[in-house]
């Protein structure tokens, strides 16, 4: 096993409605086997569609902007420092509030590939 160094300018970019995803780790591009993680980027007053992730759980830390996540039973407000734990099979939507970009560093366990759950 060998320690990975990644950079922003490194990740492989995904544009999803509403969003674009700079995955900067996972199984298909190095060592990691039990995770995928990136940067979720959302512009000043996006509001995409929700979605479930059936087999994956995701944890969303808030790196900058204002907004919230959105499940079926509550909303939970998002700014920089919070961190918002979704369980695998959760249905969960993410609204950004602005002015700026809201951005998210997500982990997904096990390792999703980004925009495959939009089809569920």
């Amino acid at each position: 096993m060998s320690v990975t160094r990644r950079t922003f300018a490194d990740a492989e970019v995904t544009t999803m409605p509403g969003r674009s995803f700079y995955m900067l780790i996972a199984p298909w591009d190095s060592p990691a086997t039990h995770l995928s993680a990136g940067l979720s980027i959302y512009p000043a007053g996006s509001a995409p569609e929700g979605h479930v992730h059936v087999a994956e759980e995701e944890t969303i830390f808030c790196v900058a902007g204002k907004g919230r996540i959105v499940t079926k039973e509550a909303a939970y407000e998002l700014e920089p420092g919070v961190l918002v734990h979704v369980p695998q099979n959760t249905y969960h939507a993410t609204e950004s509030d602005g002015p700026g970009e809201l951005k998210l560093y997500c982990v997904f366990t096990p390792p999703v590939r980004p925009g495959t759950y939009e089809k569920n």
